[in-house]
């Protein structure tokens, strides 16, 4: 199976900001402990301090599609319930 990897941005309401801020570390710390996750960046953009980039790459698509159902079932995806993906997912 091939890598899959996912790129993009997300953009996060005002009012959602700083539970998203205080999550993100654990976040971050969960998603490298995953089996299969080979880099895992979200880096806020300095200039417009709603947007936070995103890079992950997993080793195939299982792997990709475990650390998706993780996240959606977790505290994070509750946080992020209402910020808006522009993702673009490649391979697998």
């Amino acid at each position: 199976m091939s890598k899959v990897t996912l790129s993009g941005y997300i953009t996060v309401p005002a009012e959602d900001l700083e539970a998203v801020l205080r999550e993100l570390p654990n976040h971050i710390i969960l998603t490298h402990q995953e089996s299969g996750c080979l880099v895992f960046t979200v880096t806020r953009d300095s200039k417009h301090l709603h947007r936070f980039d995103v890079y992950e790459e997993f080793t195939d698509k299982a792997a990709f599609e475990k650390h998706q159902a993780r996240v959606q079932a977790s505290q994070w995806g509750q946080i992020t319930k209402n910020v808006e993906r522009f993702y673009t997912v490649t391979g697998g």
